[in-house]
C-alpha cells in the first residue's frame, strides 16, 4: 500500500483525484493506495442521506462559502474541515466484501487513537469510531470497477460546532467528538496521519 499526504484539497477536486486513481488501479497501473488529507468547510450527504438532516439553509452556509455536495459513498451527512484527517483509500479488492473493508477501518481508526490514549469502540448497527457515545471518525465507501474510494474521517482538533448544524450521519441526538476534546490536548496532524497509516497498513493489506 502507498501512503500519499496530499495535505489541503478542496473537496471536488479530491473526487477527481480518487476518480483518476480508480481507473488506474483498475488497470493495474498503480498500487493500491491511502490518500491523506485535509478539506476547507463542506458538508457531503451520501447515497442514503437527505437535505432534511442539514439544520441551517444552504443560503447561510453559502454566505459563509461552506458548499453542500451530494455524493456517491455510503451513509448520510456528514462535515469535513481544517483539523481533520480524511483518508480515501483506493484499493482494488480480488474478493469484494465492503462490509468487512468497513469494519477493518474501524478497527484500524480504533488502533490509530489508541495511542493517543484514547478507548474507541464500535456501536453495533451505527458505522463509525465512537467514544463514550459520541463519534470521532465517520466512515463512508464507495466501490467502482471493483475499486474502493471515498473513506474515512477522523476528527483531531475539529471545530465541533460544525456538526451541530447537522443530524450527524443522520442520526438525531448523536453528537461528535475529537482527539483535543478527550485528552484536552491536540496532536501534531502529521503524528496522527501516520498512526492511521500504518494501522490502516496492516488492517487492509489483505483486501488486495
Amino acid at each position: 500500500m502507498e501512503t500519499i499526504w496530499l495535505g489541503e484539497v478542496e473537496y471536488r477536486r479530491a473526487l477527481e483525484m480518487q476518480l483518476s486513481r480508480i481507473e488506474q488501479r483498475a488497470s493495474g497501473e498503480v498500487p493500491d493506495a491511502l490518500l491523506l488529507l485535509t478539506h476547507p468547510h463542506v458538508y457531503t450527504i451520501g447515497r442514503s442521506g437527505s437535505e432534511e438532516n442539514l439544520l441551517v439553509p444552504r443560503e447561510t452556509l453559502s454566505a459563509e462559502g461552506i458548499r453542500v455536495e451530494h455524493v456517491g459513498r455510503g451513509g448520510d451527512i456528514t462535515y469535513h474541515g481544517p483539523g481533520q484527517l480524511v483518508g480515501y483509500p483506493i484499493f482494488r479488492m480480488e474478493k469484494p466484501d465492503v462490509h468487512r473493508f468497513v469494519r477493518s477501518i474501524e478497527v484500524a481508526l480504533i488502533e490509530a487513537i489508541e495511542g493517543f490514549g484514547i478507548h474507541g469502540s464500535r456501536i453495533e448497527g451505527l458505522t463509525g469510531v465512537w467514544v463514550g457515545g459520541r463519534k470521532i471518525a465517520s466512515i463512508g465507501v464507495g466501490i467502482r470497477k471493483w475499486v474502493t474510494y471515498h473513506g474515512f474521517a477522523l476528527n483531531v482538533s475539529t471545530d465541533l460546532s460544525y456538526f451541530r448544524r447537522i443530524h450527524l450521519c443522520g442520526l438525531v441526538g448523536r453528537e461528535a467528538t475529537s482527539i483535543a476534546e478527550v485528552t484536552g490536548n491536540a496532536p501534531a496532524m502529521e503524528e496522527v496521519r501516520d498512526a492511521v497509516a500504518g494501522s490502516c497498513g496492516r488492517l487492509l493489506e489483505g483486501f488486495s
